[in-house]
């Protein structure tokens, strides 16, 4: 077992179990009713994840259990040994007799084992894993009375095995106690460490190393130990960019010296082709589909024909972690853990091979995007939102290799560029600002792509910064129409509308707007189309031309792209509801925002509008005055729900923002 040689125990919480086994209560109840009712139960889990403190717990403490005495088999060392080391070892310490050579006959020392039902448990046998299938084998055939507990990284594999796998802490709240992950890095903290810990800022500084670490309770233990010299704000900032790092100078196990030690004892064991998909799938920072896997982990060891096998061999020992359903109809995903990630990264820049799986990544970040764009574009929109979510983390971490590889920044610019609805429609303005602003100052500014990347810029600025966001445009407008590009020049005149009806100034927004829709041409990609634009019209004059606005979005709702672009169809029905309830309509206001609600996908994040349709059957229900008063009213009076559509949806004037 590894325990810190600094352990401070804090008093206990309610139902956690003593000291390293915090919020493990119901593994250990788990634990006991297998071994209560089957002979050959496994411990499995990542390293450093706590099996051999849980398996010994359970083996110093079962209450009444089904055998009468139990002896413990660790295997020493992170390598195989000679052969039969185990065998000689196991009989030794079942039959009590001197040590026996590697070639042991178990049969002729079973009648020396002493009578009665035994528990036999083998602690950290991966080194010696088909050594131990062999002897586990013939020691449930040859002796009735025997249980026998294993643990190790991946199961023996008989048919009668018990499974039961150890997964991290969790670093989500408790029943409104910390989290169990932030419980035991409070009992393996010292007392200094506890007083900064009572703080809100420590608390929240603790939540978040305890979720860089994934939960690992090794990793956990090892950084409590270093939070007695270090602060926690530099500890979370190193945690950040590793966690392999992380040691201590005492281990009670020698593997567990250092997190890098306890994860490599595991490299150690795989064979080259493993190793090497290992190394190389450490560049992906989010789940990644098997088909992705193939292609970048491909090349010198590994055969592409045996990369799923190699995955599935990582998935068998912790490294990976299936995602999703995998008995289910879409191909597997797997996320590696972050302590395999960093040690797979480490091993990466070693071998030189960093450069090439960054390139690698970069050209399926690349074609993700340019796959969900079309998606996007056909109609199948819920797809390219699914599909975007899923190579999120990957996109992200690709943004991040492009700002230190600079050749890696025009195809970086491609994907963001592409990505404008993900930014835009779902809520990702800030994120999407960072990259692109990043990204840009490394971009030369004259080109088609910079033009694009400064356009989406304004508009996700148009909000927050309107004044900003006019300056990016006075910067785009020249070269979109020397280059006579129709829709970016359209979409000028959209993000114009946006900032005006920020401002308040509705008939200036309905103007840009206008322009807009009759310059974009129908199906162009790369941002949004002529419906959007007429939506958005119709707000802007629900506030001075209620009758305009009902005919502009009568046009909205028959236009053409409005039949395969949801989201589009999405703020359309919004301004025919808004216009509606403001020209005295509630009952089919009501049922227009209802129909846009209906249409929304409850598994996928809430797109721009959602709210501001519950919004409006709200404010039908309550009877809110229909008529809104103008931006510069000091009355009290209800206002116009004003919306920027792509940009923003929100209440001017008397009523404080409300996000949408």
């Amino acid at each position: 077992m590894w325990k810190h040689p600094r352990e401070l125990r804090a008093p206990a919480h309610g139902g956690d179990m003593p000291g390293g086994l915090v919020g493990r209560a119901t593994e250990v109840s788990d634990l006991g009713e297998r071994l209560a009712g089957h002979r050959l139960v496994t411990l499995t889990g990542c390293a450093g994840v706590g099996k051999s403190r849980l398996a010994a717990h359970m083996v110093d403490t079962a209450d009444r259990p089904p055998w009468q005495r139990a002896v413990r088999v660790r295997w020493q060392g992170n390598g195989p040994g000679p052969d039969g080391a185990l065998t000689a070892a196991v009989i030794n310490a079942l039959v009590g007799v001197r040590p026996l050579p590697a070639h042991a006959d178990l049969t002729a020392v079973l009648p020396h084992m002493p009578k009665g039902p035994t528990l036999l448990y083998l602690d950290d046998i991966d080194p010696v894993h088909t050594e131990c299938l062999r002897l586990v084998r013939a020691l449930l055939d040859a002796v009735p009375g025997m249980r026998v507990l294993i643990t190790s990284r991946r199961p023996l594999g008989l048919g009668d095995e018990q499974v039961l796998r150890i997964t991290p802490l969790s670093t989500r709240p408790d029943n409104g106690l910390p989290s169990p992950a932030a419980r035991l890095f409070w009992d393996r903290a010292d007392n200094r460490v506890r007083r900064q810990l009572r703080s809100k800022t420590g608390h929240t500084a603790v939540t978040t190393i305890c979720r860089l670490l994934d939960g690992l309770p090794l990793a956990i233990e090892l950084a409590a130990h270093e939070a007695a010299v270090c602060d926690l704000d530099e500890l979370t900032w190193r945690l950040e960019h590793s966690m392999c790092w992380l040691n201590s100078p005492h281990p009670a196990v020698e593997r567990h010296r250092s997190l890098r030690t306890a994860v490599g004892a595991a490299y150690a064991l795989c064979d080259p082709a493993v190793r090497s998909v290992w190394a190389r799938a450490s560049v992906f920072a989010g789940a990644f589909a098997e088909s992705a896997a193939v292609y970048l982990c491909s090349g010198g060891n590994a055969e592409p024909a045996h990369v799923a096998a190699c995955l599935t061999q990582l998935a068998a020992i912790g490294v990976l972690d299936p995602v999703g359903d995998p008995d289910g109809p879409y191909p597997p995903r797997y996320a590696m853990t972050g302590a395999a990630r960093d040690f797979g990264t480490e091993r990466l820049k070693e071998a030189g091979e960093f450069a090439a799986a960054a390139q690698r990544l970069l050209i399926h970040c690349r074609r993700a995007a340019e796959a969900a764009e079309s998606l996007w574009d056909h109609g199948i929109q819920s797809q390219a939102v699914r599909l975007v979510a899923e190579e999120h983390d990957n996109i992200m971490t690709m943004v991040a290799h492009a700002l230190i590889l600079p050749d890696h920044v025009p195809a970086a610019l491609d994907v963001v560029n592409r990505l404008w609805f993900w930014w835009m429609v779902y809520g990702k303005t800030d994120e999407g600002l960072d990259c692109l602003l990043r990204l840009l100052s490394l971009y030369p500014q004259g080109s088609a792509m910079a033009v694009r990347g400064r356009w989406l810029t304004a508009w996700l600025m148009a909000d927050t910064a309107p004044d900003s966001a006019s300056a990016y445009l006075a910067q785009v407008w020249p070269a979109a129409v020397l280059s006579g590009d129709d829709a970016t020049i359209g979409r000028i005149a959209h993000v114009q509308g946006a900032i005006a009806l920020r401002r308040g100034d509705y008939q200036a927004a309905a103007s840009h707007f206008r322009e807009a829709a009759a310059t974009i041409p129908a199906g162009a990609p790369g941002g949004p189309g002529p419906v959007v634009s007429l939506a958005a019209q119709a707000v802007a004059e629900a506030a001075f031309a209620p009758r305009a606005s009902s005919r502009t979005a009568h046009r909205a709702l028959t236009h053409p792209g409005a039949q395969r672009d949801a989201w589009a169809t999405l703020l359309t029905r919004y301004a025919r509801a808004l216009t509606d309830h403001h020209h005295g309509h509630p009952s089919r206001a009501w049922r227009n925002a209802h129909r846009a609600l209906a249409g929304i996908d409850n598994h996928l994040p809430i797109p721009r509008g959602a709210t501001a349709l519950q919004q409006l059957l709200s404010d039908i229900t309550s009877g809110v005055p229909r008529l809104p008063s103008p931006p510069d009213a000091t009355t009290t009076a209800r206002p116009l729900a004003a919306v920027a559509i792509g940009a923003t949806l929100e209440n001017e004037a008397a009523r404080s923002p409300q996000p949408w």
